[in-house]
C-alpha cells in the first residue's frame, strides 16, 4: 500500500534557512521568466519594426523550444553531476548571456538563434530547483516549497508587463533585452556565497537539519543511468504530464500579449494591468495547488490520494477558458484566462512533486530533465502550428482556447492509467 508522509516521532519543523534557499529559487525562476516574456510583450512592436508574421514569430519559439527540448535531459544529468550550486550558476550565466544576445539581433533567424541560446541556458532552471527542494525540504513540505519557488514563473511573468514598456519606451527595445539580462548576476553572487547542500551548511542548526532529513532514509550517491529510468512507468507519467500541458503554459506566456492587442487593440503602455491580473492569479494557483496537496498529506492522506486530488481540483480548473469564444469584452476575458494560469500552475506544482514523489534524490533531476524534454518538445511541435494558424484564420485564438482548457483532464487520466499509485520506484 501507498505510504502516508508523516515525519519521524519527536521531530518539529525548527529553522528557517531552507525557506531563505526556497526564496533563491524563486528569485532565479523569477528572472528566467521575465526573460523570457520580453520577447512576447515586445511583439507587436517588433512585428510593426521588423516585418515580423505570425509563423515567424512561431520558429522563435520554436527554436527556444528546440534548445530547452533538447538540453533538458543533458541539464538534468549536469546537475545531479555537478551539484546545484555550480552548475545552476553556470546555467544563470549561460541563459543571463544569451537573453542580453537579443538587443543586437535585427532579423527573425538572429532572433531565433538567441531565443535557442537562451533555451539552453533555461533548461537548467527547473532541474536544478525540483532537486534543491528533494534535498532541502522533508517530503510533507515538498509541494508548498515547490509551489512558492514555482510562482516565481508567475511573478517574472508579471513584473515584466510593468518593467518591460517602461524600459523600452525611455531606452529602446534593445536596452530592454540588456537590463533584463543583467538581473541574473545579482542572483549568481547571492547563490555562490549563501548555498550549500544542508549537511555542509554552517547556519543550518541541527534541529533543522534532523527535520530534513525526519522522513528519509539515507539513500546511495551519484548519478542514474537513462535506460534504468526509461524503463519505468512513473518516469513516463510524468514525461506524458508534461507533454500535454506544457504547450498550454508556453501558448499563455508567449501568445497573450499579442491576443490581447489583436482582439481588443491594447498597446504596450496598456498591455500591462491585464496580464498581471493574469499573472497574480497564476501566482495564488502555484502556491494553492502546493498547499493542498500538502495540507492534505499533513491530515493523513495517502501521498497518492493527496497529489491526484490536488491535480484534479486543477485540471478542472482549467476549463472554463472553454467559453472564452463566448466572450466579447476585455476584462471577463481576462477573468477566464485567469483561471487557466491559476490552474496551470497548481498542476504544475504537484506534477513537478511527482518526480521526487517516486524517485530517489539523485534521481530527480535526471527525471526532471526528461520531463522537461517531454514538455519542450510538446511545445515545439505546437507553436509552428499556432503561428500557421493564426496566419490562415487571419487570427482566430478560440480553437485554441479550447484545445488548453482540455488538456489538463486529458493528461491526468493518462498519469493515472500510467501509475495508479504512487509509490517509491527502485533504481
Amino acid at each position: 500500500m501507498t505510504a502516508k508522509i508523516k515525519p519521524a516521532v519527536n521531530v518539529q519543523p525548527a529553522g528557517r534557512v531552507r525557506w531563505i534557499i526556497c526564496g533563491l529559487l524563486f528569485f532565479a525562476t523569477t528572472v528566467n521568466y521575465i526573460e523570457r516574456q520580453v520577447i512576447g510583450i515586445l511583439k507587436p512592436t517588433l512585428e510593426r519594426e521588423l516585418g515580423w508574421r505570425e509563423s515567424d514569430f512561431g520558429w522563435m519559439v520554436f527554436a527556444f523550444q528546440c534548445a530547452y527540448a533538447v538540453m533538458m535531459p543533458v541539464a538534468g544529468r549536469v546537475i545531479d553531476w555537478l551539484g546545484t550550486r555550480l552548475g545552476y550558476a553556470l546555467a544563470v550565466v549561460v541563459w543571463s548571456l544569451a537573453s542580453m544576445s537579443h538587443a543586437f539581433a535585427r532579423t527573425s533567424w538572429q532572433f531565433a538563434a538567441a531565443r535557442f541560446g537562451l533555451g539552453v541556458g533555461e533548461s537548467a532552471n527547473f532541474p536544478a530547483a525540483v532537486k534543491t527542494v528533494a534535498d532541502w525540504f522533508p517530503k510533507k513540505e515538498r509541494a508548498l516549497a515547490t509551489g512558492i519557488f514555482n510562482s516565481g514563473s508567475n511573478v517574472g511573468a508579471m513584473v515584466a508587463p510593468l518593467l518591460v514598456p517602461f524600459v523600452a519606451l525611455r531606452l529602446g527595445w534593445r536596452a530592454t533585452f540588456l537590463v533584463t539580462g543583467g538581473l541574473d548576476f545579482i542572483w549568481v553572487a547571492a547563490w555562490l556565497f549563501y548555498f550549500r547542500r544542508p549537511g555542509e551548511h554552517r547556519g543550518l542548526s541541527k534541529g533543522e537539519l534532523a527535520y530534513i532529513q525526519s522522513d528519509s532514509a539515507e539513500e546511495p550517491v551519484g548519478s542514474v543511468r537513462y535506460a534504468s529510468l526509461l524503463g519505468k512507468r512513473a518516469a513516463w507519467a510524468f514525461v506524458a504530464g508534461k507533454f500535454v500541458t506544457d504547450p498550454v503554459w508556453w501558448f499563455y506566456l508567449f501568445w497573450l500579449p499579442g491576443f490581447l492587442h489583436a482582439t481588443y487593440g491594447l498597446n504596450l503602455t496598456q498591455i500591462g494591468p491585464p496580464l498581471v491580473v493574469i499573472y497574480v492569479a497564476a501566482d495564488a494557483g502555484s502556491i494553492a495547488g502546493g498547499w493542498l496537496s500538502s495540507h492534505l498529506a499533513a491530515r493523513g492522506w495517502t501521498l497518492n490520494r493527496a497529489r491526484k486530488t490536488a491535480m484534479l481540483v486543477c485540471a478542472a480548473g482549467a476549463t472554463p477558458v472553454i467559453s472564452l469564444a463566448f466572450v466579447g469584452s476585455l476584462w471577463p476575458a481576462v477573468a477566464l484566462i485567469s483561471f487557466g494560469t491559476a490552474a496551470h500552475q497548481g498542476w504544475s506544482a504537484n506534477l513537478y512533486t511527482l518526480a521526487s514523489d517516486t524517485f530517489p534524490r539523485r534521481a530527480v533531476g535526471s527525471v526532471v530533465g526528461l520531463g522537461g524534454l517531454g514538455g519542450a518538445v510538446g511545445g515545439m511541435l505546437v507553436a509552428p502550428a499556432v503561428g500557421y494558424w493564426l496566419d490562415f484564420s487571419k487570427g482566430s485564438y478560440r480553437p485554441l482556447f479550447v484545445c488548453a482548457g482540455m488538456a489538463y483532464l486529458i493528461a491526468l487520466g493518462i498519469i493515472h492509467l500510467m501509475v495508479p499509485r504512487l509509490e517509491r520506484t527502485e533504481l
